[in-house]
């Protein structure tokens, strides 16, 4: 029995040391903003990666990692997890203003080809609502749908069975267009399209090799869209069009 109770007593003092040990994430994020106002960047930066490794991420842990990364003048690491944030919530000003700032500091001013007149409408739309508000919408669209369907069938008057018609069609529309939405942004939030350049100068190559012919210059902080992947390789997308090759290594997936 004595032994049993060392044993458990021994359990015990294991379990009190591992509670001690972990770390309560809103604590964390108190003593790293606490870091961050004191201008300790470097130990806010742990500490916010710190709860990042425990599987926690928000716009706000997003948003105040990019900016000590911006006060300690890391333009890649600030850009890429403003991005983040903004990829979490795309209408916050302060993100997207922040974001804006940090692209001034790296050198590469890449002009953005521009969307067609149906890509920007439907970038509106995609940019209005987070992708539980799209669905919801989406939901209740289709029940009012299935609801007017009900009235044009159960109906003898011409005029509602008219209205609930062509009301019905926009609300079908309305529910295929909302899924559409909510399908993009929940394929989005956990897809990486998107990469930072991290390497201070690369050239893009036209294939998969250390060998093949350079095609253009780019610099760290520097967005590209990923296209394909061949062992360790990276096929990349400019905003102005150019396409080439980096190896993996050189980014980091937004």
């Amino acid at each position: 029995m004595k032994q049993t109770g060392k044993y458990i007593l021994v359990l015990m003092l294991a379990i009190v040391s591992l509670q001690a040990l972990a770390i309560n994430p809103d604590s964390l994020m108190v003593r790293a903003n606490r870091a961050y106002d004191h201008q300790q960047y470097d130990t806010a930066i742990n500490m916010y990666q710190h709860i990042l490794k425990q599987g926690l991420v928000s716009p706000t842990l997003y948003f105040n990692l990019g900016d000590a990364y911006y006060r300690k003048k890391n333009m890649p690491a600030a850009i890429l997890y403003f991005e983040k944030a903004r990829k979490l919530d795309p209408n916050n000003a302060a993100i997207q203003y922040n974001l804006n700032l940090a692209n001034t500091m790296i050198p590469d001013k890449i002009v953005k080809v521009p969307n067609m007149f149906l890509k920007r409408w439907w970038n509106y739309f995609y940019d209005m609502f987070d992708a539980n508000t799209w669905a919801v919408l989406s939901l209740v669209s289709f029940a009012v749908f299935v609801l007017l369907v009900g009235i044009f069938i159960l109906s003898h008057g011409r005029n509602t069975r008219k209205i609930s018609f062509f009301i019905g069609v926009f609300m079908l529309l309305v529910s295929v267009a909302a899924f559409g939405l909510a399908s993009q942004k929940a394929y989005y939030m956990h897809h990486h399209g998107e990469a930072i350049i991290f390497t201070p100068t690369i050239t893009a190559k036209s294939s998969p090799t250390p060998n093949s012919v350079d095609l253009f210059v780019i610099h760290q902080g520097t967005k590209v869209r990923l296209l394909d992947h061949v062992d360790g390789w990276e096929k990349i997308r400019l905003q102005n069009g150019s396409i080439g090759w980096l190896p993996k290594d050189s980014m980091k997936e937004i």
